[in-house]
């Protein structure tokens, strides 16, 4: 108000001169201060900028002037940044750019630090919101022109060196370059699957070479192949692109040939050793285990009817089936090649005798039946024999003797049937009874004995005789067919006082209670 006061007595002071001024002359004399040096050339045409009702500038003059500009473009298309700051549907210029400040004053006020540059038609993402301002706006140009295409800074790190064109966004993001944005599964005829996902783009593309880049697997992966070539070049029948030794192909699925046991982890190779396609292999195991036959072909070429897939150990043939010998104890645990020794299909002898006569110990005296005494658990384990229907049955102490006893061989026919002649070494008699000891002993024990002396020898041991040892009488062996003499006088000769007197008769007189006691009888004396 107090302006006011001030300026009303010189706006009169002035009426008397105000037809000698021109209007320009009275506008120019009201201005706030000069105007930019752009827009000096406007300064005494005040109504190029202030017209209408208003005193102030109208967003509408601005454009009227600067409708060929780039700004009245971007505001019409509402794109760029004068495109976005809009008051009413027209922006309000004079709320950045200010008049009147002198020739020297900008008419851009803007702080690039604190400018938010989503209000661009480039919006800073990833790294460029690290960047220096300078970097894209170059002095002495206007913001405005900063390029927005990626290859405009970008050229001199383009890996590619523009065989790919200036759409850089087509493949990169603004997170750094080599995280890219390209989608390959839509965006070509190759998606990118398993392994392929994460293999460097320059591995399949080199020298940035990316238009008519082959897509077989064999293009790429001849090196890898380890079949050098001979199953072709389609290796996706088999592979897939998770990793070579993932195997998409099914034997037993794919082929007529299943593959069972040690098969399923056999190389491909060892079976396939020619051109897979080319080359048609036989089924038969023959074909490819003939170094392997232990038999020499003496069993055949139908391996399948012994063994399996399993392994070469592992047979599958019931011997107790399909043969008429059943395996039992010990021939359960033989090789084939023990018994079979020639060709397949051929008779064999079924006789233990015919495969143990080196081990035949008895040199054929028990005859070729060796099951009637042992059996097939082993030579030495539940032997039986029914001794008792041989010439010695076995009673007493010998039914627990152990067969080695007598049988010193295993020539058993040899064992002799004297008891002496396995019994020498405790004959007590010396042999002065014979070899006969069953005539005195039994075989429950040596001690438990009988023999009846005036039955078996014609004379009773009576009175004294009944009381003296044997040896008394029996002081030598007895030659075969030997009689002793019953006569006192061959034992008491010694004892006869007479001196051969009264005879050899000394009973006459004696009994064989006691000598010192005599009785003459009425018996006529033989002298």
């Amino acid at each position: 108000m107090r302006a006011r006061r001030l300026l009303l007595p010189l706006v009169l002071a002035c009426l008397p001169f105000a037809g000698k001024l021109h209007a320009a002359d009275f506008e120019a004399f009201f201005m706030p201060g000069k105007v930019a040096r752009a827009h000096a050339e406007f300064e005494k045409t005040c109504d190029r900028c202030h017209g209408g009702e208003g005193k102030h500038a109208t967003p509408q003059k601005c454009l009227d002037c600067h409708d060929h500009a780039d700004v009245a473009r971007d505001i019409r298309q509402h794109q760029g940044y004068h495109g976005r700051l809009q008051t009413r549907g027209i922006p309000a210029c004079n709320q950045c750019h200010r008049e009147h400040e002198g020739r020297g004053a900008s008419l851009v006020e803007l702080n690039p630090g604190a400018f938010d540059h989503r209000q661009t038609d480039f919006a800073l993402e990833g790294r460029h919101r690290g960047v220096n301002c300078r970097a894209c706006h170059r002095p002495k140009e206007k913001y405005r022109q900063a390029r927005r295409e990626c290859v405009a800074c970008h050229r001199k790190q383009d890996v590619h060196q523009g065989k790919l064109g200036k759409k850089c966004e087509n493949c990169h993001v603004a997170r750094g370059w080599r995280e890219s944005g390209f989608d390959h599964d839509r965006k070509t005829d190759f998606p990118l699957r398993g392994r392929h996902d994460k293999v460097a783009c320059v591995l399949c593309h080199p020298g940035n070479r990316f238009r008519k880049t082959p897509s077989r697997c064999a293009d790429c992966h001849a090196v890898n192949d380890v079949h050098g070539g001979r199953y072709g070049r389609k290796c996706q029948t088999c592979h897939v692109e998770q990793g070579w030794k993932r195997i998409r192909f099914r034997h037993d699925r794919d082929t007529d040939y299943p593959l069972r046991g040690r098969h399923a982890r056999v190389a491909c190779d060892a079976c396939h050793t020619g051109k897979l396609y080319g080359q048609k292999l036989e089924t038969r195991c023959v074909a490819c285990h003939r170094s392997d036959d232990v038999h020499q072909g003496r069993n055949g070429k139908k391996c399948d009817a012994c063994h399996s897939p399993q392994g070469w150990g592992k047979s599958d043939f019931d011997h107790d089936r399909k043969t008429d010998f059943p395996l039992k104890g010990r021939h359960r645990k033989l090789v084939c090649e023990a018994c079979h020794r020639g060709r397949a299909g051929e008779e064999l002898d079924t006789a233990c005798i015919a495969c143990h006569r080196d081990r035949d110990v008895h040199d054929g005296q028990m005859g070729k039946d060796c099951a009637q005494c042992h059996n097939a658990a082993s030579w030495q384990e539940k032997v039986f024999f029914e001794h008792d229907i041989t010439r010695f049955p076995l009673i007493g102490m010998h039914a627990v003797a152990a067969c080695e006893a007598c049988h010193v061989t295993g020539r058993y026919r040899d064992a002799p049937l004297e008891c002496i002649k396995c019994h020498r070494d405790r004959d007590e008699h010396d042999g002065r009874f014979g070899p006969d000891c069953a005539k005195c002993h039994n075989p429950n024990s040596w001690a438990n004995w009988l023999f009846d002396h005036k039955q078996q020898a014609d004379f009773a041991l009576e009175g004294a005789h009944g009381k003296i040892r044997c040896r008394a009488c029996h002081r030598r062996a007895r030659k075969a067919g030997e009689r002793r003499s019953k006569d006192c006088v061959r034992c008491h000769q010694a004892d006869d006082v007479h001196r051969g007197a009264f005879g050899r008769q000394c009973n006459q007189c004696h009994d064989t209670t006691d000598f010192r006691r005599a009785r003459v009888r009425n018996t006529p004396v033989r002298r």
